[in-house]
């Protein structure tokens, strides 16, 4: 019998030993907080750079990340935020896929009381805040580089991005602003690439047998699309003939650049955007003081100053 109470004791202290330890870690103050991350496509280098970034603040700052891709659908970036607010989630990032068609999933965010940031890119619905840069400025960037080596004439081509991303938008915008102040270049022919360098080469290939050597210039909303100019152009011999400046300055352009096969790109700060991306949301979620606006500038890379941007 007293053998019997002693292992009563025994077991007796051993749950209460467990039940304080179980306390212990439902306790919120060692609650990770958890952060939901939806982006428009990782098969975009930039987005990929971006999202590598908000991965690294993420463990900096102790803080769980799930991120997915919504594989350019705004629909399926809508169910994903959908996704996340079921989760309980502490706070949202958002890469949208559009201006209108992922505003939707900022309202859903809204209305559940969960902090939501855009990172990189708009809507039209209002977010808790917007890390970025100004679309606009880079493409008047780019369209000012080649309205100078052109000495302000000359045909131009622009290569457009995904269709009402807010990107797309902007940097139209932005391009457009300077060709409207340089009467003299002339915009011959304008189509969406889709920020993708296959795409982009063959829309190239198209563009070399219409216009052949009436082409001074081309103009690629992004990186991706610059290079797929630059191989069709290389293929068809007309490399040295044609200027081409494209946005985002991801390491396969920057060596481009270094080499003079792409004549310029403009540097957008992708590290700068995932980890303030994910500061953002972790002050947001801590209902601690935020910037409403980050907004990082663009910078013009060329073959004298690229050194700089290299690793």
């Amino acid at each position: 019998m007293k053998i019997s109470l002693n292992v009563l004791l025994a077991g007796a202290l051993l749950l209460g030993c467990n039940k304080s330890k179980n306390d212990e870690s439902k306790d919120g103050s060692d609650k990770k907080l958890l952060i939901g991350a939806t982006m428009l496509s990782m098969q975009n280098e930039f987005i990929v750079n971006v999202a590598d970034e908000m991965e690294a603040k993420a463990k900096e700052l102790n803080v769980e990340l799930i991120t997915v891709d919504a594989e350019r659908s705004a629909l399926k970036q809508v169910e994903q935020v959908e996704s996340f607010i079921a989760q309980g989630v502490d706070a949202i990032i958002m890469n949208p896929c559009e201006v209108e068609a992922s505003s939707p999933a900022v309202k859903l965010a809204m209305d559940a009381k969960i902090p939501i940031i855009n990172v990189n890119s708009e809507t039209s619905a209002k977010p808790t805040a917007f890390v970025g840069s100004d679309d606009t400025e880079s493409a008047r960037i780019a369209m000012k580089y080649i309205a100078e080596k052109l000495g302000g004439k000359g045909n131009i081509l622009m290569m457009h991005g995904f269709m009402g991303q807010a990107a797309q938008l902007k940097r139209d915008n932005g391009a457009k602003e300077i060709l409207k102040a340089n009467p003299g270049l002339k915009l011959f022919a304008e189509q969406t690439g889709e920020w993708d360098r296959a795409k982009a080469m063959s829309l190239t290939e198209n563009w070399i047998q219409s216009y052949g050597n009436q082409i001074n210039a081309i103009f690629a909303q992004n990186d991706e699309m610059g290079m797929g100019a630059v191989k069709a152009l290389e293929a068809a011999g007309l490399k040295n003939k044609v200027l081409v400046v494209s946005v985002d300055a991801i390491p396969d352009a920057l060596q481009a650049v270094k080499k003079g096969s792409l004549d310029a790109t403009v540097f957008q700060n992708a590290k700068e955007q995932g980890s303030k991306a994910i500061e953002t949301a972790v002050k947001a979620a801590k209902k601690e003081a935020f910037d409403k606006e980050v907004l990082i500038p663009f910078q013009l890379v060329t073959k004298e100053n690229v050194g700089e941007f290299l690793k």
